[in-house]
C-alpha cells in the first residue's frame, strides 16, 4: 500500500522506515529540504510542495499527519485540501486533543474525506520495537488501513486496535499520556526517596536492575529509568524542569468535567508545573507565615 507522510520529523520518519520495511510505498513531505533530503537517504519519496504529495498519490489517498497538534493541522488541513478529492482518508497520528479531532471530523466528512485519528505511543523506540496505536474512526477506513496498522504496531495482531468512532483514539492516547505521568512520578519520588538514605549507599541503578525482573514494579518505564540511572548515576547536567505536552491537562480537565477523581494524575501534572518555578512565590509566603505565626527563622536568598 502508498501512503502519504506529512511531517518527517523523528517519529515521524522513523514511521516511514519502519513501513518501507514492511514493503509499503512512502511519499513524504516536509517544508525543510534537509529533512526531505534525509528522508530520501532511508528510500522515502520526498516532496517538497502539497500539490506535488498529491499528485504522486493514487486515488483514492491515504495521508498520515505527524505534525505539532493544535493550530498547525487546522492549518495543514485548509492547505491540504484543495490538492485532495473525496474519499481521501487523512490520518491525524498526532497528539491532538480529541475535542478538536472530532470537530475536524465532522468538518472533513460534510466535504467527502474520511478523516481517522491514531493516537500513537512508542517513542524514539517504535521504530525497532512497533508502535501501539489506538485508533478512532469509521470502520470501512481503519479496515482500508489495516496493512499500515499492522505494519507500524510490534506484530500484526497485536498493540493495535479500532477503539471507537472519530475522537476515541485521541481521547484513548490522552488517558494513555495521563497514566504514564502517574507512573513516571511514582518512580521519580521512590528512586529519591532511595537517594535520601543516604547511610545505605544504595546504588540506585543497581536497585533498578533487581527489580526489572521478577518485581510486580518492573515495566519499559523502569528499563529507561535503569538505563538513564547507568549513563548517568547522579544525574547531572539535567535540570529539575520538566515540560508537558498537554494531554496530562486535557486528562485532569476531562476528568473534573466528568466528576471522576484522578488524584495521583492530577498531582503528578501538577508535580511539572511546580518543577519550572525557579522562585516559587508559595513557599516563600509558607517560610514568612512560619515565621509570622511561629517566630521560626526564614533563610534568606544571597
Amino acid at each position: 500500500m502508498e501512503l502519504g507522510m506529512i511531517g518527517l520529523g523523528r517519529m515521524g520518519a522513523n514511521m516511514a522506515e519502519r513501513l518501507l520495511r514492511n514493503r509499503h510505498r512512502i511519499i513524504g513531505y516536509s517544508r525543510s529540504e534537509e529533512t526531505v533530503r534525509r528522508a530520501m537517504e532511508k528510500g522515502i519519496e520526498g516532496v517538497m510542495s502539497l500539490e506535488e504529495l498529491a499528485q504522486r498519490l493514487t486515488p483514492p489517498r491515504a495521508i498520515w499527519l505527524m505534525i505539532p497538534a493544535g493550530e498547525p493541522v487546522d492549518k495543514m488541513l485548509e492547505s491540504l485540501l484543495p490538492y485532495l478529492e473525496p474519499e481521501d482518508v487523512i490520518v491525524d497520528g498526532g497528539n491532538s486533543y480529541y475535542k478538536d479531532t472530532l470537530r475536524r471530523a465532522s468538518m472533513l466528512r460534510e466535504k467527502g474525506f474520511h478523516f481517522v485519528d491514531v493516537g500513537t505511543s512508542g517513542g524514539i523506540w517504535g521504530l525497532s520495537e512497533g508502535y501501539s496505536l489506538m485508533i478512532g474512526g469509521e470502520k470501512a477506513s481503519v479496515e482500508r488501513l489495516r496493512s499500515i496498522f499492522e505494519a507500524l504496531a510490534p506484530a500484526p495482531d497485536k498493540g493495535w486496535g479500532h477503539v471507537g468512532p472519530s475522537g476515541a483514539g485521541h481521547f484513548v492516547k490522552m488517558v494513555h499520556n495521563g497514566i504514564e505521568y502517574g507512573l513516571m512520578q511514582a518512580y521519580a519520588e521512590g528512586f529519591a526517596l532511595l537517594k535520601h538514605k543516604a547511610d545505605f549507599a544504595l546504588d540506585l541503578q543497581q536497585v533498578a536492575d533487581i527489580w526489572r525482573y521478577g518485581s510486580v514494579v518492573r515495566s519499559w518505564l523502569l528499563d529507561l529509568s535503569a538505563k538513564a540511572l547507568e549513563e548517568n548515576p547522579s544525574l547531572a547536567g539535567i535540570a529539575p524542569f520538566v515540560p508537558d505536552s498537554g494531554e496530562g491537562r486535557w486528562t485532569a480537565i476531562e476528568a473534573i468535567e466528568l466528576g471522576v477523581p484522578i488524584p495521583v494524575i492530577t498531582l503528578a501534572l501538577e508535580n511539572r508545573f511546580r518543577s519550572r518555578e525557579e522562585s516559587s512565590f508559595a513557599d516563600r509566603l509558607l517560610a514568612a507565615l512560619r515565621q509570622q505565626f511561629g517566630g521560626h527563622e526564614v533563610k534568606r536568598d544571597l
